[in-house]
């Protein structure tokens, strides 16, 4: 067969696809928690929607956005990041007031494949809008911190900073494109482009980090209320005991951001690739979108950066294997009872030997194989000479209790 899947995309399958299962489900039931139903939006917009929302000189709307005319001749893309399609779909509801969501799915990007950054990637992510207080950025940082202590990547790093408000920053980017200008000889050509731009994104580059030791910091420049708001973000997260760096170069690349940014680092991952997700608070997005002034913030996490971070391998998703003495035909209604009940067995459709049943019960990684042997008998087999008995109605509260 000569069909491959397009470059930058992936095929996810067992046993992989067990650690997305479970990374996917701790990430519902800890927003569930935390009281962010999940909202869905469409995997393609307008692509004005992203040049409004992204911003029409960052480098995903300028370089990576796969964008196309519809048989009507409408401009359409895929949507290369969530939050600009959750706002649009806050304001088309007419919604009002503090509102909580969290989203999952793929996005779309055009850049150069490498691990841990594909063409097609899946984000996890949470928006809470109408919101202005600095506990409500608390909130949502803890959220993500925790969420990723749970998934279990390791080394595990929480930067934030300030990049203050329509009232303060506009006088530190001037500031910063001066700096910018007196070593534009030394930038590289995508930072210097970015001077009259965006200087604020020329932060954001690597490549240029080690020029940038002297530049002017957001967060010495800010306001009197931006400062309260960022030394009240960190003493919340004091109280919560949730660590974090004051990383004053910090920024993020999209321009909606105001005040609050921060990112999730797995420091063990390579240096390029290791910020596995971040966020802040983009108070103006609603209003760039052409809407009314509502205030939000949120963040995304890349769960194949997420994945790739963990060196331990993650506990299969199968409970329990049946093995059957008497074929699948007798099997089948055991195993259906178990499944009705909770458990997540399988067992072998095909008649194979008992042998082969227990081979590939192994291969599985089933933590529990369960012998059936008719007649509503069943015996525990996970470890020779502990074997017991027991009828197939208790078999559904013994495996919980495992």
């Amino acid at each position: 067969m000569s069909f491959r899947p397009p470059k930058g995309t992936d095929d996810v399958l067992a046993p992989e696809s067990q650690a997305w299962r479970r990374a996917l489900r701790l990430w519902d039931e800890l927003t569930t928690r935390y009281g962010y139903p999940p909202v869905m939006t469409p995997v393609v917009e307008a692509t004005e929607l992203f040049e409004r929302g992204t911003g029409d000189s960052t480098e995903i709307v300028t370089k990576e956005m796969y964008t196309f005319a519809d048989r009507a001749g409408r401009s359409l893309t895929l949507r290369p990041e969530v939050t600009p399609g959750v706002v649009r779909a806050y304001l088309q509801a007419g919604m009002q007031g503090a509102w909580k969501g969290a989203y999952s799915g793929p996005c779309f990007r055009y850049e150069q494949p490498q691990a841990g950054r594909r063409r097609q990637f899946w984000q996890v992510g949470v928006e809470y809008l109408g919101v202005e207080g600095p506990t409500a950025d608390a909130e949502v940082i803890e959220l993500g911190y925790r969420y990723l202590e749970a998934v279990g990547v390791p080394d595990l790093e929480l930067r934030v900073n300030s990049l203050g408000d329509p009232e303060c920053r506009p006088a530190y980017v001037e500031e910063l494109r001066s700096h910018l200008r007196s070593i534009a000889a030394d930038l590289s050509a995508d930072s210097a482009k970015l001077i009259d731009v965006n200087p604020l994104r020329a932060l954001d580059s690597k490549t240029d980090k080690p020029l940038l030791g002297d530049a002017p910091k957001p967060a010495d420049r800010l306001c009197a209320a931006c400062r309260r708001h960022h030394e009240s973000v960190r003493r919340a997260l004091d109280g919560l005991r949730v660590p974090y760096t004051q990383d004053d170069s910090l920024v993020r690349g999209l321009d909606y951001y105001t005040r609050t940014a921060f990112e999730y680092v797995g420091r063990g991952l390579d240096a390029a690739q290791n910020a596995v997700g971040g966020g802040g608070r983009y108070d103006g997005l609603a209003e760039a979108l052409g809407g009314r002034a509502v205030p939000g913030l949120g963040f995304a996490l890349g769960v194949e950066r997420m994945l790739l971070s963990l060196a331990e391998p993650v506990d299969p998703s199968l409970g329990a294997y049946l093995v059957s003495e008497t074929g699948p035909e007798d099997a089948i209604a055991a195993v259906s009872l178990l499944r009705r009940e909770g458990a997540s067995v399988d067992f072998d459709t095909e008649g194979r030997s008992v042998k082969a049943q227990f081979r590939a019960a192994r291969r599985l990684g089933a933590p529990v194989i369960l012998v059936w042997r008719g007649e509503g008998r069943l015996v525990d087999a996970q470890t020779e000479g502990e074997r017991r008995e027991m009828p197939l109605g208790e078999a559904p509260a013994w495996l919980k209790a495992r």
